[in-house]
């Protein structure tokens, strides 16, 4: 399996503008920039689609691991809070933040943070990521 994107990008670093598109078109010549990355402004950035891969790509394996323990969550609702900080004359992301908020029947807080904690590790982007990765879970 191959998925795709790809970024176009015109003038400087600072003061150019990019556009990003995805090959499902879920993204499609949506503006980040300089002023998108560290300035808040509308648009997005890379830390904030690692970001939304991580959060998704867990929630999917938490919802399998689930299923392989014959249970069936009402709604997982995951943050991730992916960190970019200085590094030499560059940066680096150094960590992922994984806050997850669920309802699941049947399970108590223990056997859930074990379930977890076990579908973090399978998820593929959390292999991928060179940073450290925590997790939070809290059961409703």
């Amino acid at each position: 399996m191959i998925r795709k994107a790809q970024a176009v990008w015109r003038g400087s670093g600072r003061d150019g503008e990019g556009v990003l598109s995805t090959g499902s078109r879920a993204l499609h010549d949506t503006p980040y920039s300089f002023r998108t990355r560290f300035e808040a402004q509308p648009g997005t950035n890379p830390e904030e689609l690692i970001a939304a891969a991580h959060a998704g790509c867990f929630t999917m394996a938490l919802a399998f691991a689930l299923q392989a323990a014959d249970l069936t969550p009402t709604e997982l609702n995951t943050e991730a809070a992916v960190s970019l900080e200085r590094d030499g004359e560059g940066f680096t992301i150094t960590r992922s933040a994984l806050s997850v908020r669920a309802s699941v029947p049947g399970i108590d807080g223990e056997h859930f943070e074990r379930i977890a904690r076990e579908a973090e590790k399978s998820c593929p982007v959390s292999k991928a990521l060179n940073a450290e990765i925590t997790l939070s879970v809290s059961l409703v």
